[in-house]
């Protein structure tokens, strides 16, 4: 053995003990109670995000579901045009039928329809008050979406529909509509109801708007039915 290696031995038996107290050795400064409340706060917040996202994904399931039933409740509606409704008559007059055929024309390449439909009406008690109504049946995903795409067509077409509002659609659901425009003689009601299976415009000379929305129900509730 060198007399390097025999230096070193003797200045390592030679060298005090070293003093190792009961305090533990601290790697940092932070204070350990410190870093653990720390850890809880941010094991509490993981567990708050994960609980606010299940219950966000169950709302978007329920309103996904709910919307999803709507649709198969609707989709399958069918409009059936009688000679009497609501005690109004089916105007059989070439001019009627030509003006209805316009209307539903107009309609049919705004929105592409599997079955549409123009009709006039007469009132007996007053010739009028005749009630054009038009439209058709098809799957709607947006149905309140379409109905208003239908009464820009009809303000194209006729003039601007003013005052549209919703009203009450009745036991069918849906969405249902109603403003005035200007024709002869005056204004005019105009209403419209669209669900996810059909969307129909109607135009009701010398009406108010509440008294078009009750008759609209009324024809609606007669003339449409689903599979």
């Amino acid at each position: 053995m060198s007399d390097a290696h025999l230096g070193a031995r003797q200045l390592d038996e030679d060298s005090p003990p070293v003093d190792l107290t009961d305090e533990p050795i601290r790697l940092s400064n932070r204070d350990p109670e410190e870093a653990t409340d720390r850890h809880s706060v941010r094991a509490r917040r993981r567990r708050i995000a994960v609980a606010l996202l299940a219950v966000l994904a169950l709302a978007g399931a329920g309103a996904l579901g709910a919307f999803g039933w709507r649709v198969a409740q609707q989709k399958d509606a069918r409009i059936t045009m009688p000679d009497e409704v609501a005690g109004l008559r089916l105007d059989a007059s070439e001019r009627a039928a030509s003006t209805a055929d316009y209307l539903r024309s107009g309609l049919a390449a705004d929105i592409e329809l599997d079955s549409s439909f123009g009709t006039v009406y007469q009132d007996p008690g007053d010739e009028r008050r005749s009630v054009l109504i038009f439209g058709g049946t098809t799957l709607l995903w947006q149905p309140e979406r379409d109905l208003v795409s239908l009464f820009r067509l009809m303000a194209d077409e006729a003039g601007a529909v003013t005052g549209l509002r919703d009203m009450p659609a009745g036991r069918l659901g849906g969405v249902l509509k109603c403003g005035s425009t200007s024709g002869e003689g005056g204004d005019f009601a105009v209403c419209g109801w669209a669900d996810h299976g059909s969307v129909v415009l109607a135009m009701f000379p010398f009406r108010s708007v509440d008294e078009a929305a009750g008759l609209l129900r009324q024809i609606r509730e007669s003339v449409q039915t689903r599979a």
